[in-house]
């Protein structure tokens, strides 16, 4: 049993001074060299990014016109001539309400109250930051608007502008409720 523990570290020893003696020969004086030279030769420059201009999306403004490659259409004047035919126009002898001031742009829709009985009010900012409370059946905006509905998020309304024919026309329009990011 001795002189099987004694010939396996005999082995042992033979295979470490084999491996000993193949890494000291001088095989990586060539990659060694190689090395040098490359740390040797000047550095190369990388040239930095070019600026690239920012995309600016195209809106093409002509989309009312006539297509450029469609023959002209004529066009027959007969409108001209006519009576507008609609009788709407806006009541002009009812007081006018403190949001009818207001240009529509001019204000936004920042939330809603619910009344006692159930009724939902919408609250309305104007340009000098006043907050009035509105329902369906009042007025607001410029052009003779007036409120038909309200909900959670919306203010629809009827506003009355000209036709540009000597009569008026009907315009719906809607205030989304505005919310504020942060």
């Amino acid at each position: 049993m001795v002189k099987k523990h004694a010939g396996r570290a005999w082995l042992g020893v033979c295979l470490v001074s084999l491996l000993t003696a193949c890494s000291q020969g001088s095989g990586f004086s060539d990659l060694d060299k190689f090395m040098a030279d490359t740390r040797a030769k000047p550095r190369g420059h990388v040239e930095p990014l070019p600026e690239f201009k920012a995309y600016e999306a195209f809106s093409y403004s002509a989309a009312d016109r006539r297509a450029p490659f469609e023959p002209p259409v004529d066009v027959q004047l007969t409108m001209v001539d006519e009576q507008p035919v609609s009788d709407v126009e806006p009541d002009l002898d009812r007081p006018r309400e403190v949001l009818e001031n207001f240009d529509i742009k001019e204000l936004n829709m920042v939330g809603t109250l619910q009344g006692a009985s159930g009724s939902l009010f919408a609250l309305i900012q104007d340009e000098v930051g006043g907050i009035h409370r509105v329902r369906a059946g009042n007025y607001m905006g410029q052009n003779y608007g007036r409120v038909i509905g309200v909900n959670e998020t919306r203010i629809e309304l009827i506003e009355i502008v000209p036709n540009g024919r000597g009569g008026w026309v009907e315009r719906p329009r809607s205030l989304t409720l505005e919310e504020e990011e942060g």
